[in-house]
């Protein structure tokens, strides 16, 4: 007698547990659907197989604004943190950026027991093989050609579903590569996914392969740091997570080291770069820029003549130390000969060689800023599948991924976050709308307005949209807007109170090194003055009251920066007109016959859902934006619309 086949009902499945799944199964369970999450392991949920750390230059805003939605990142590495970090102090607070050593095991232990006792979450171990798909004629959605039903397993188990998120990281048809030796494995050694990419291009979804790599892994007492240069973390810890209590942080931490390389280990790299996988042509995907191996900082930057090289722990229960600056893919033996190189590394055994890792992703063109699959209704996908690297870019396409897909299912409209309002709207725009060769990653410089997407002020840009989607809790949601009352409050108040050239003003602020005044001013005013702070001046306030820190922090940016934030403000409106106006999914490029023809190409490949997103599109010109938009007022308002007609319009003023 024939065994039956499993199957089960639920409304979302999510492939793949790593920081991206994580994120998107979290959302959807809290937003109430039942969803199951399978992993190829259930020891590799929230795994870190490369630097064990959260957050860094940019990638701190993201994780700040995943926790704002209402995300688990943060409140996870507040958990697990040995060592934390502010970046970039001495520079304005729109580049200053958390950064948090983790301690490896215990982090992804942590985001187990959160996801293990998660309500309407079940976690599955086993191998997603297939997807599961019907044709469509949907209304609602003109573009897509397909919907989702639902996914199958390897052992033949099928999960009907409404939704499917794919987080798949680095596993799909994975190979580890160490010089000559190749193995058929994920990060870590872990089980690699061989089946799924085959489904996915039946179903037409275009594939890339990238690569990535990751350095190897030093027994600590094999080192000498006597050689190296101590780094310390923060004397005060800031969380990451806005609901973190400050004290709960202030822990004892453990020491980072900085070391570097010379010309001897770049010597032994230059004479064995044929035996580089890299550069010998057996890598087939595309690494990426902003995280390059050495063997790729020895060849681009040849001028240089020595690397940092940081040696962080990898936990407090292991002597595992990560070397951190130096991925590669070389053999193992000149591996070691070329860590050995390194002051404090001369005598150095390796726990785990370093190695490069190809997997297979999508191109992220064929996706909506909401993340769902253009032409798949249903199909959601977020983190390093879409052509990204690093953990906090995976936890914030997971998180949009997931509340999207909930949203659907819910029959609400679903999120698009901009360019204007987060790091995550400038990650996930820069994905969908630009050619992207190699794998994303995150920078300050890619956020036009990012004096205005501060880590600092998260809470206050996106509290709201968190808790509309149902993932802010109301009594955090009220405490955000009393924050913002009182900020608001403070700056009026400091803007209102007048401040005398009386002797004992003169007089202070000599001793502070400041002008003394020629006329009255207000507070505010005085606040400008760089040597001047909301904390100096109190000698000047004595009727203040005692404020929060993190409303003091708010009220001195606001008053320092006003001049700065009013003009991005403009700008931001400006961008906004753009972004208000939406192009129909069924309008049809090839109608507007004064279109460019590349210009044709570019916007019915990539379907952007306004004239803004279609602004961004390169190979879209000023003018063919001029011509669109006389096209959409015209398509808007009944008219027949003269496609021809439009070319004698080479710039409109509506842009």
């Amino acid at each position: 007698m024939g065994m039956t086949q499993i199957r089960e009902k639920v409304d979302v499945c999510v492939v793949g547990a790593g920081h991206a799944g994580c994120e998107a199964a979290l959302a959807c369970a809290r937003m109430g659907l039942e969803t199951i999450i399978f992993t190829v392991s259930v020891d590799s949920i929230a795994l870190m197989p490369c630097n064990p750390n959260v957050g860094g230059s940019s990638k701190g805003h993201l994780v700040r604004e995943v926790d704002a939605l209402g995300g688990e990142m943060g409140k996870n590495i507040d958990k697990t943190f040995i060592q934390s970090k502010m970046l970039n102090i001495s520079k304005g607070p729109a580049v200053h950026s958390l950064r948090a050593q983790a301690d490896k095991a215990e982090y992804s232990r942590s985001m187990r027991k959160v996801l293990e006792n998660q309500e309407h979450l079940t976690v599955k171990q086993a191998e997603v093989c297939e997807l599961l798909a019907e044709d469509t004629e949907s209304f609602e959605n003109k573009t897509a050609k397909k919907k989702i039903t639902g996914i199958k397993t390897f052992t033949g188990a099928v999960y009907e579903c409404k939704s499917v998120i794919l987080c798949t990281g680095t596993y799909l048809r994975a190979r580890c590569l160490c010089g000559e030796a190749i193995t058929h494995t994920g990060p870590n050694g872990l089980q690699a996914a061989n089946y799924l990419t085959d489904s996915l291009k039946n179903l037409g979804i275009e594939m890339r392969r990238f690569k990535t790599g990751t350095p190897a892994r030093m027994d600590k007492r094999s080192l000498d740091f006597s050689k190296m240069e101590e780094q310390f973390g923060d004397e005060k810890v800031v969380p990451f997570s806005f609901s973190t209590n400050p004290e709960d942080v202030q822990i004892e931490q453990v020491s980072c080291w900085l070391t570097y390389t010379n010309e001897k280990t770049h010597e032994i790299i230059r004479g064995n770069l044929d035996r580089s996988p890299i550069y010998a042509g057996v890598i087939e995907g595309t690494g990426p820029r902003y995280c390059p191996s050495i063997e790729d900082k020895v060849v681009k930057f040849a001028d240089k003549e020595r690397h940092q090289v940081f040696i962080e722990p990898e936990g407090l229960h292991t002597n595992e130390m990560y070397v951190g600056g130096m991925s590669s893919s070389l053999p193992e033996d000149v591996q070691l000969a070329m860590y050995r190189t390194v002051p404090g590394l001369e005598n150095c055994k390796m726990v785990r060689n370093a190695y490069a890792i190809e997997y297979d992703c999508i191109n992220p063109r064929q996706l909506f800023p909401t993340l769902e699959f253009k032409e798949i209704k249903g199909l959601f996908s977020g983190g390093q599948f879409n052509g990204s690297s690093g953990y906090e870019e995976a936890a914030a396409q997971g998180l949009i991924a997931g509340i999207n897909a909930a949203l659907s299912i819910l029959g609400k409209e679903q999120m698009i976050i901009d360019r204007s309002e987060a790091y995550i709207g400038v990650l996930i725009d820069d994905l969908v709308t630009k050619d992207n060769f190699e794998p994303y990653r995150m920078m300050t410089s890619r956020a036009e307005y990012r004096l205005l997407l501060r880590q600092d002020n998260a809470d206050l840009r996106l509290r709201e949209k968190g808790y509309q989607a149902g993932l802010v809790p109301e009594e955090i949601y009220q405490a955000t807007l009393k924050k913002k009352a009182l900020i608001d409050a403070e700056v009026e108040r400091l803007k209102n109170l007048l401040v005398g050239a009386s002797k004992h003003v003169q007089d202070f602020l000599i001793s502070k090194e400041s002008s003394p005044l020629k006329t009255g001013t207000n507070m505010a005013e005085l606040m400008c003055r760089p040597e001047l702070s909301y904390g100096l001046l109190a000698e000047l306030d004595k009727d203040r009251k005692p404020l929060p820190e993190d409303v003091i922090e708010q009220v001195e940016i606001e008053i320092k920066y006003e001049g700065y934030i009013a003009r991005q403000l403009r700008q931001v409106q400006q961008f906004k007109k753009m972004e208000k106006k939406k192009i129909p999914k069924e309008l049809d490029y090839r109608d507007i016959q004064s279109l460019r023809l590349e210009a044709r190409q570019k916007l019915i490949s990539y379907k952007p859902v306004s004239v803004g997103q279609a602004s961004r599109i390169s190979g879209v010109s000023p003018a063919d934006i001029s011509v669109l938009l006389v096209y959409l007022e015209q398509y808007n308002n009944g008219k027949q619309p003269d496609g021809k007609g439009c070319h004698r319009l080479e710039r409109s003023d509506k842009i």
